[in-house]
């Protein structure tokens, strides 16, 4: 059940309708994702989110294929079907085939740091240094991790209804 209003542009509070229209333009429905829609009716949660967003935009520096995988994996260990499906949709947009999705959904250690609150074994980071992963790359994997944990926990809380068709 929806918990939170959810808004168009129009009728949005006035501290979030520039950022719910930006939303707009990377929505793959041409409207508000629920989500965002919802966002919207505290300015401050949307501008958490749209910030988060544009911070990972302009400074992020691993490939969008990564990026997407991480946070894939980052919502399916949040555990919210709206954000997975979302999210699927941009894996499978970055390159990711189908198959590849599956598992980066189900997968248990690139959704680790989720799982455990941030927490990640040492053996894990240990492996990720050694399949090449420099401190900046997984200081910056964290920023992935924080959107869609944040975007996951916020769809759980506010009782968001899925509305991408064919997904969720």
């Amino acid at each position: 059940m929806t918990r939170i209003p959810s808004h168009t542009v129009d009728d949005a509070p006035e501290a979030s309708r520039a950022l719910l229209q930006e939303m707009t333009q990377f929505s793959p429905t041409g409207r508000p994702l629920n989500m965002h829609a919802q966002m919207a009716h505290s300015p401050a949660v949307l501008e958490g989110y749209v910030s988060l967003r544009r911070a990972t935009a302009r400074l992020g520096t691993l490939d969008q294929a990564i990026r997407a995988a991480l946070m894939l994996a980052s919502a399916a260990a949040a555990g919210n079907r709206y954000a997975v499906a979302v999210l699927s949709a941009l894996a499978l947009r970055s390159g990711w085939h189908q198959d590849q999705v599956d598992a980066l959904r189900d997968g248990k250690e690139l959704g680790e740091a989720a799982a455990g609150q941030g927490r990640v074994g040492d053996a894990t980071w240990a492996g990720a240094q050694a399949a090449g992963w420099n401190d900046e790359q997984l200081a910056e994997a964290f920023s992935y991790l924080g959107l869609a944990v944040f975007t996951a926990y916020f769809l759980n809380y506010a009782g968001t209804e899925p509305d991408l068709p064919g997904r969720a």
